[in-house]
């Protein structure tokens, strides 16, 4: 295994250096080769170690010392163990498709702008490989703030556009508030137990150590951390921006990696979490309010890719939500099955965006079925699946996650299954809007609409298999299974808790959050395929068109002030200020010389003058030292 582990990280690395160097000389088709081949590489090696670690293979490969100071030694090392092989293949599995469908949905960009695209992508992935392969945290926070750089070059890409370059700002700085509470979490844990190694701060020997408030403060900050990185109430609104780059950056940012960065880190320290219950309830509270925000926000969006933002979000809440009532398992678990049907919805949006010539509103679209048929059915089934209808794969994901709220606390149960039914009702309002009804767009699209290419085609394929099917490896007791996942992911996720519920309950809270998804699916079809809904929104339907106006909030509350106090201290202290000061004395300086100089007259009875002025002042002195000694000696 220590001859392979190496080797995944690197392919992307190698990848990127190949593709960003030699942007002007190699032509597309070998940039999208060398580009996409790393990915692949990548996964089969993830897969060859996946299949050591299911047996028992199990190993922490250090490579040197990153760190080596007093009383504190950090490695650069690598883990590999369940829970980050699982991750591997999701990294590395759908982040290849994503390429594979990015060498079609970019051709049309020059040679030179391909290479860069790919180079970023490969940089992308190989952060995130970094990421949840590091042994220690500090290693994990290089893929962090890797994973945040290229978010920033990935989202502005199209650089010429500045509304992009302001939501590239927006991701990177609003990300930078997060790994500062990621930040001060490693520098605590340092200052407590001198170590960041995993092995080492996930013993109980060293949660002894720690006391309740250094624990709750640890957890605390690092979920700040996550909130950052994986979207969460207040610091989600940079995601739903981030739309601002192409649709495959959507997919792989939203579906296989950086959003769900934040879930790993949690679920990595679920020793610490199950040790803090002030830190879980925040979790799962936080967790709640981000999933049932951003789906009121999804019902009224009419930006094909925005629907799926917000989506997004609140589908990360719903995984918060596992984490906060101790459900790890199930919030990994749909990070999983999140990873095929998302990354699948993106990837369709993106081939209506591609059929569509770039137009996004989807009150301009309509009858695209017959049209684009695999689009259609793959899209389709993506949508059953994030509604949790059985025997797709978000079912059996989010009833895990609900079931586990239910048991913690009834009234979480309830308001996911509010969530889950508007999930429902935003996809397919989604859905039925864009592929159903007559088409509302122009004859000219109308003309060109057509399917498109295989190499965009064939990933939406094989995501929608795994959209029907991923949710096979987490079918409960109740209904036959043994849950092949956790007993996989046991040996990492140690403080899983165990909640038992009746069979009975549990029949019937999946038979209650099914029925209202499948209410919700036919109320939006019936609804949205025969009258869609084209006009502007009044009332309520404004204000959640308009995101509930934080955007807005934030400016005024938060941006603006900064801004005008960035202007005094520009304009008053700096400029008024400190310039005025350095500036003043330089004046002072040319304007005595320019008077002093006037003594320089030439005129030698004006010298004469000054000569028996000196000698009075000199005389008056010599007369009166003693009176002036005495003077300055009081």
């Amino acid at each position: 295994m220590n001859q392979l582990v190496y080797l995944v990280p690197l392919f992307p690395l190698l990848g990127f250096l190949i593709n960003g160097l030699g942007r002007k000389s190699l032509s597309k088709s070998m940039i999208g080769t060398i580009g996409s081949g790393a990915i692949l590489a990548s996964f089969v090696v993830s897969l060859m170690l996946f299949f050591q670690v299911k047996n028992g293979a199990v190993a922490t490969v250090n490579y040197f010392n990153f760190i080596n100071v007093q009383n504190l030694t950090i490695p650069f090392a690598f883990q590999v163990d369940q829970l980050s092989s699982l991750f591997l293949l999701i990294i590395t599995g759908v982040g290849f498709l994503i390429h594979l469908y990015s060498t079609a949905y970019m051709h049309e960009e020059e040679p030179q702008h391909f290479g860069r695209y790919f180079a970023y992508l490969n940089l992308f992935v190989f952060s995130m490989l970094l990421l949840v392969m590091g042994a220690n945290y500090v290693i994990m926070f290089i893929g962090w703030e890797g994973v945040g750089l290229c978010s920033y070059l990935l989202i502005g890409f199209w650089f010429k556009n500045d509304n992009y370059n302001y939501a590239a700002k927006k991701a990177f700085i609003m990300n930078r508030i997060g790994d500062l509470g990621f930040l001060l979490a490693i520098f605590w844990i340092i200052a407590k137990l001198g170590t960041v190694n995993y092995a080492d701060v996930f013993t109980n020997d060293s949660i002894q150590k720690l006391s309740s408030t250094d624990i709750t403060a640890i957890t605390i900050l690092l979920f700040v951390g996550a909130m950052g990185k994986s979207a969460q109430i207040p610091l989600y609104t940079w995601l739903p921006d981030a739309m601002a780059g192409p649709t495959p950056v959507s997919a792989l940012i939203h579906a296989a990696t950086m959003v769900t960065a934040g879930i790993y880190m949690i679920a990595r320290s679920n020793l610490l979490y199950s040790a803090s219950e002030v830190a879980q309830n925040l979790v799962a509270i936080i967790g709640l309010a981000t999933a049932l925000f951003s789906a009121t926000i999804a019902l009224k969006q009419n930006d094909i890719k925005k629907v799926l933002a917000y989506s997004t979000v609140s589908q990360l809440g719903y995984m918060f939500l596992g984490l906060g009532v101790g459900a790890y398992t199930g919030a990994v678990f749909h990070v999983m099955t999140h990873a095929f049907f998302k990354a699948l919805l993106f990837l369709g949006a993106g081939s209506v965006i591609h059929a569509m010539h770039h137009e996004q509103d989807i009150r301009k679209m309509g009858g695209l079925k017959k049209h684009l048929p695999i689009t259609h059915i793959t899209f389709l089934l993506g949508c059953i699946a994030i509604s949790g209808i059985p025997p797709f794969s978000g079912f059996f994901s989010k009833d895990e996650i609900l079931a586990a709220a239910f048991a913690h606390n009834p009234i979480y149960w309830g308001l996911g299954v509010a969530g889950a039914a508007m999930t429902a009702f935003y996809m397919f309002r989604l859905y039925a809007t864009t592929f159903l009804g007559t088409f509302r767009g122009t004859q000219d699209q109308e003309h060109h609409l057509h399917e498109s290419p295989s190499a965009m085609t064939i990933p939406l394929i094989v995501l929608a298999v795994l959209s029907v099917i991923g949710g096979f490896v987490g079918v409960p007791e109740v209904l036959g299974g043994h849950h092949a996942l956790h007993e996989f992911l046991s040996p990492v996720l140690v403080t899983e808790q165990h909640h038992e519920i009746a069979h009975q309950t549990e029949y019937m809270l999946m038979g209650i959050s099914v029925a209202i998804a499948a209410i919700a699916i036919i109320f939006a079809i019936n609804k949205f395929s025969k009258k869609p809904d084209l006009q502007d929104a009044q009332g309520l339907g404004k204000t959640l068109e308009n995101k509930w106006y934080i955007d807005e909030l934030y400016d005024a509350v938060i941006v603006n002030p900064l801004n005008n106090l960035a202007g005094f201290f520009k304009n008053v202290v700096e400029k008024s200020g400190i310039d005025g000061i350095v500036n003043g004395v330089g004046r002072l300086v040319s304007y005595s010389s320019r008077q002093i100089r006037l003594i320089q007259s030439g005129q030698v009875g004006g010298y004469i003058l000054f000569m028996v002025m000196a000698i009075v002042v000199i005389v008056l002195i010599w007369v009166n030292d003693g009176f002036i000694y005495k003077l300055f000696t009081k």
